[in-house]
């Protein structure tokens, strides 16, 4: 069970059924195109068309320098929730709930469950992400209703 007073989330209607949204959620190539952080450059090689739980993939990243990162999902449940933790053990997650006018998605940034949740706080991540969270959904908004989808090139 996570602590909520360890968790800052952005919320946005998205007028669309669950299943395009949750499309680009467990697509590695879905992250990429929609992270309104300018944080996620790319895919590493090799990473899997579809996450599902367990599955784990790679990403290249970039803040400051340029690194790239390994997670695993952690939680899942087809067009509804899905999560992942890398080695630092907090979590992003995606809540897609149907409601007027299309899903409610919920991105969630959850460092109850870090390894180190005291020096996540001293970083000032759970200040810093909420505007970057909220890009990332209006850009998941503007893929998920043009047509394109992940793994369908430019």
């Amino acid at each position: 069970m996570s602590d909520d007073s360890r968790q800052v989330s952005v919320s946005r209607v998205i007028p669309s059924e669950p299943g395009p949204i949750f499309d680009f959620l467990a697509s590695p190539e879905g992250h990429v195109a929609m992270d309104g952080s300018g944080t996620v450059q790319d895919t590493r090689s090799g990473q899997p068309q579809r996450l599902e739980l367990g599955t784990k993939f790679g990403m290249k990243m970039k803040m400051g320098m340029p690194y790239s990162i390994s997670s695993t999902v952690v939680e899942f449940e087809e067009d509804r929730l899905i999560a992942w933790s890398h080695l630092g053990r907090h979590r992003w997650r995606y809540e897609l709930e149907p409601t007027d006018g299309g899903t409610r998605v919920t991105e969630t940034f959850d460092w109850s469950t870090a390894v180190v949740p005291k020096a996540i706080e001293l970083m000032g991540y759970p200040d810093k992400h909420p505007p970057s969270m909220e890009k990332t959904l209006e850009r998941l908004e503007e893929l998920a209703t043009s047509g394109w989808a992940p793994g369908a090139g430019d």
